[in-house]
């Protein structure tokens, strides 16, 4: 158990549809942290980009990017979060996966599928939200396009840290800035929103603006913009006990329940 959380926010481009290549990369950047960290955060899709052709990247949960998390999350005593393509059966899902250092796995896939893309047609969405008890803290994972649909984030069952991973693009990059801080401040909870730079296949551009955030809605990352950067932020389990209790907003929120 700990008082405080740290995580590791790395921020990259990717390489089109080359989960290969792609995990080339990111095993460099993860071998590269010197410190002892807790959680590492990889962006959505980021064995692929947001590739709308499953069948071309598509894993099963005994693949070889899941086998490699769990080797590196054992190595790195820490655990390892972000999204990739998954078959089950004859279904697609741009599921994110929480990797623990034991090499035990939680998932969650996206709830809110992108129809501006046509995501909708390439994968299944998720029906099930996740909340991962790590350490003594309590987690809540999204992806990209959930994060415009605070009721799904709503902190009903008091975790500590919402975590966002994305291919959010330059285009509409403002909404991301605002909504991550608006998201921590609703919810009195730490918000961790990771973002890739760069282009994709369509040259779509990606901003990055990976962002970590406080439950009084207060930046605390110092990413840069545009560039693949790895950073570590630390979050004190004291600064949201102090903010709620002296707070109180999450006790006055409107009960109702969520129908499917």
């Amino acid at each position: 158990m700990s008082d405080t959380l740290k995580i590791v926010t790395i921020q990259s481009d990717l390489v089109w549809e080359n989960p290969e290549q792609n995990r080339e990369q990111f095993g460099k950047k993860i071998k590269a942290i010197a410190e002892s960290v807790d959680i590492i955060v990889l962006p959505e899709m980021f064995t692929s980009g947001f590739t709308m052709h499953p069948e071309h990247v598509a894993e099963t949960m005994h693949g070889k990017t899941i086998k490699w998390l769990q080797a590196l999350a054992k190595d790195k005593d820490a655990a390892i979060t972000g999204s990739l393509v998954i078959k089950e059966t004859d279904a697609f899902y741009n599921r994110m996966v929480f990797v623990h250092p034991n090499g035990d796995i939680e998932i969650y896939n996206k709830r809110h599928t992108f129809t501006l893309a046509g995501e909708e047609k390439a994968y299944y969405k998720g029906e099930k939200q996740l909340i991962v008890s790590y350490k003594n803290w309590r987690i809540c994972p999204l992806v990209c396009y959930d994060l415009r649909f605070p009721v799904w984030a709503r902190n009903t069952q008091n975790y500590d840290v919402l975590i966002y991973v994305a291919n959010w693009p330059k285009v509409r990059i403002k909404a991301w800035d605002v909504l991550l801080q608006a998201r921590a401040i609703e919810n009195m909870s730490y918000c961790v929103g990771v973002n890739r730079v760069g282009f994709d296949n369509k040259n779509n551009e990606y901003s990055g603006h990976t962002a970590v955030y406080n439950v009084l809605g207060e930046k605390l990352s110092e990413t840069l913009q545009n560039i693949a950067t790895t950073e570590m932020v630390t979050l004190y389990k004291c600064h949201i006990e102090k903010n709620r209790r002296h707070l109180g907003f999450l006790k006055d929120r409107d009960n109702f329940n969520l129908i499917m």
